[in-house]
């Protein structure tokens, strides 16, 4: 690509992004044709599409099959990974009501892995829970946990209305004071998908989290997946 075509390109995603700050274009509307735009922009179609694949590279388009390309929403929800709190707390933070609109639990037989990771006695039960997670009433994150039984509460309706982290603090003396965590992005599941009602179009992210005391033992196995339109993650990282 020659200079000039380059800064015609970078023009393009600089003026499309001050369109969107500006209000020109809002959240969830669609493009015009490839066609306009080349004109509105007075470049050729092929920097057009460059530049609209950059915007779609840093999601601030997204392309919805069959349909063109659209305002992606911002993330309505954004922490750093460095910082280890509930889904309630990232909620909260938000200025919106936590709720949970789903829950499962159930007794599961222990894998090999899980034994060699929980600390099991002989009659320990491993419990796993699935949740859908609210915020004002909209679905946002499926939570499915792993813990030990003896870690919950007597009454599991209290995972209800608490975070697992609290409902774990308040059943005993443990406290969760570290995580190993592993973020995966993922396109359509079929059962996250449904549950959160997301289409095709909108991606997910699995944050999988190993989560431990001050002493190191492992105490809740969490994989938890958020709507990427919904939430984003950020790590601050520093030069040593």
């Amino acid at each position: 690509m020659t200079i000039a075509r380059q800064q015609h390109y970078l023009r393009v995603i600089e003026t499309m992004k001050e369109m969107i700050e500006s209000g020109i274009y809002n959240e969830n509307d669609r493009l015009p044709s490839d066609l306009e735009l080349a004109q509105k922009f007075d470049v050729t179609r092929a920097t057009l599409r460059k530049a609209l694949t950059a915007l779609e590279d840093e999601r601030v388009l997204i392309r919805r099959h069959g349909l063109g390309l659209f305002i992606n929403p911002k993330p309505i929800f954004t922490s750093g990974i460095e910082q280890l709190e509930s889904v309630s707390a990232m909620i909260e933070n938000a200025g919106m009501e936590p709720g949970t609109i789903f829950m499962d639990v159930s007794n599961t037989d222990p894998t090999d892995d899980c034994i060699s990771q929980f600390d099991f006695d002989e009659d320990e039960k491993l419990v796993t829970i699935k949740r859908v997670r609210t915020a004002d009433g909209d679905p946002v994150v499926y939570c499915i946990d792993n813990l030990l039984s003896k870690y919950l509460p007597n009454e599991t309706e209290e995972l209800f209305s608490v975070s697992i982290f609290d409902a774990i603090e308040q059943a005993g003396d443990v406290r969760i004071d570290q995580a190993i965590a592993h973020i995966e992005p993922v396109g359509y599941d079929e059962e996250a998908s449904s549950i959160l009602r997301c289409g095709v179009d909108v991606p997910l992210l699995v944050l999988k989290q190993r989560h431990y005391t001050e002493d190191g033992e492992m105490v809740l196995y969490s994989k938890n997946y958020f709507r990427a339109d919904k939430f984003s993650f950020h790590v601050v990282r520093k030069r040593v």
